[in-house]
């Protein structure tokens, strides 16, 4: 036995590798393993991690860069080409849409596989399964009838029939918008909780406007009845100047066994549409109310005759009602992740959409050390497998560095990582990732992304 633990270096250094990933910071948030280690990737997989040379098809010098899990973004609305390329120079390797999520599910699935260039995967959506049955003229969230009336009974025996059939399909979850969807009555939620129930699967959720006490107290009650896990997203933008009392409601039910998870993103302002429901009543607002809200495509501030104007158009409007302090106090709590609730089209949309994770990195951890670079690893890869991980196997080998996991690989220059998207011109790549392995396959390399590859993979409940 001792002859085999002095020969297993020797081993190590004369197998070849497709890939070697050469004297990197190597940090994994599973084991808290942060040290110099060289990096064997042979296939898909990570197959070495050795303080020893290794010999490999591909060397890769990542001397003075870190060697991270490929990050996993929970709340990516944007699922087409453009956001995958924008998500891959972020740092990240799987991109899911689990708050509004998706209807005909195998039909989504089936038009990404093999097209790809990072993982994909949703959930069954709520918003887009009312939508179809109640002939709703939006697109992404509804304009007219899923927003302005309720479902009569036939109605919601539908929509459950709709979201049931994408769980059946291997949808991660339930996604629900209840602030898109106001008229959705208490008794239509708690049924689709139930319904999660049956497949043992989580919920996604953005609650409803208005007190975010009471609307935590809605969907955590509507768990609990159910006994399914349940996922808060942007609980910094939810709750703004009351994300103290957020966070000390998660943290008390999480003290007591409960299963809810929450997470974030690192901007002052948030993005959605403005013929939706969140912006209902706007009109009689005070004038100064219109200045905090930002048109993406001119980068104008609005007044009321533009806001009604836009609002008549449809389009997605920015809102500045966000401070640094609720951010850095979101970040660094320790039970909360880094998610983007990404939004970009034809190099339009929010900088959330392109720069959330060199965000993280540059600003809250190198400058407002808000957060240690562990942390903020852990919160980007770790904790989002963690969360999907016990209905979806394939996220088990996910989030992590170690022998046997994914070869879903994030190398980043610490000192340079910057974002740089801005609110009137999103479409600016983040800086500083080397390289970005997915499935062992480089999408970015030197810098920069790569032509011809495509090896995403759809992530589906088991």
């Amino acid at each position: 036995m001792r002859f085999l633990i002095l020969l297993l270096p020797a081993l190590l250094a004369a197998q070849n590798y497709d890939v070697v990933l050469r004297g990197g910071r190597v940090m994994d948030p599973e084991s808290g393993l942060d040290a110099i280690r060289n990096v064997g990737v042979r296939g898909k997989k990570i197959a070495a991690i050795s303080t020893n040379p290794l010999r490999g098809s591909v060397q890769v010098d990542a001397a003075g860069l870190v060697v991270a899990p490929g990050f996993i973004d929970l709340h990516q609305h944007s699922q087409t080409p453009e956001a995958y390329r924008y998500k891959a120079m972020d740092g990240v390797t799987t991109a899911l849409e689990l708050e509004a999520g998706v209807s005909q599910v195998s039909e989504w699935y089936a038009a990404r596989e093999g097209k790809a260039l990072i993982n994909f995967g949703a959930s069954s959506g709520h918003i887009p399964a009312r939508m179809g049955v109640m002939h709703d003229s939006g697109t992404l969230l509804p304009r007219d009838a899923a927003m302005n009336r309720a479902a009569t009974a036939e109605e919601q025996k539908a929509i459950e029939a709709a979201v049931a059939k994408g769980l059946d399909e291997g949808a991660l979850g339930i996604g629900m918008g209840i602030t898109y969807t106001p008229t959705a009555g208490a008794d239509e939620i708690l049924s689709l909780f139930y319904l999660a129930a049956k497949f043992n699967r989580p919920v996604f959720v953005h609650m409803r406007a208005g007190n975010v006490v009471t609307s935590m107290q809605e969907v955590i009650t509507d768990a609990a009845a159910a006994g399914v896990p349940v996922h808060i997203v942007h609980i910094n933008s939810a709750a703004t100047a009351k994300t103290p009392e957020a966070l000390r409601i998660l943290d008390g039910v999480r003290a007591r066994g409960w299963d809810v998870t929450t997470e974030a993103y690192p901007y002052t302002a948030s993005m959605t549409e403005i013929a939706s429901a969140a912006y209902n009543g706007w009109e009689n607002r005070p004038a100064e109310d219109f200045v905090k809200l930002l048109w993406p495509p001119t980068g104008e501030r609005l007044t009321r005759e533009s806001f009604l104007r836009y609002r008549q158009q449809g389009g997605f409007v920015a809102q500045f009602g966000n401070t640094e302090e609720m951010i850095r106090m979101a970040l660094a709590h320790p039970n909360v992740m880094v998610a983007s609730d990404g939004i970009i089209e034809n190099g339009i949309g929010h900088p959330r959409a392109v720069g959330t994770y060199a965000r993280v990195l540059g600003k809250y951890v190198r400058e407002d050390k808000a957060l240690s670079l562990m942390d903020a690893i852990r919160k980007s890869s770790f904790l989002p497998a963690l969360r999907l991980e016990t209905i979806s196997p394939q996220m088990r080998q996910k989030g992590r560095l170690k022998v046997g996991a994914d070869a879903d690989i994030s190398v980043f220059d610490p000192a340079r990582v910057n974002d740089k998207a801005t609110f009137e011109n999103a479409a600016q790549y983040s800086e500083g990732f080397s390289y970005v392995m997915v499935e062992g396959t480089f999408v970015v390399r030197g810098g920069k992304l790569q032509d011809g590859v495509a090896p995403g993979q759809g992530i589906r409940a088991r």
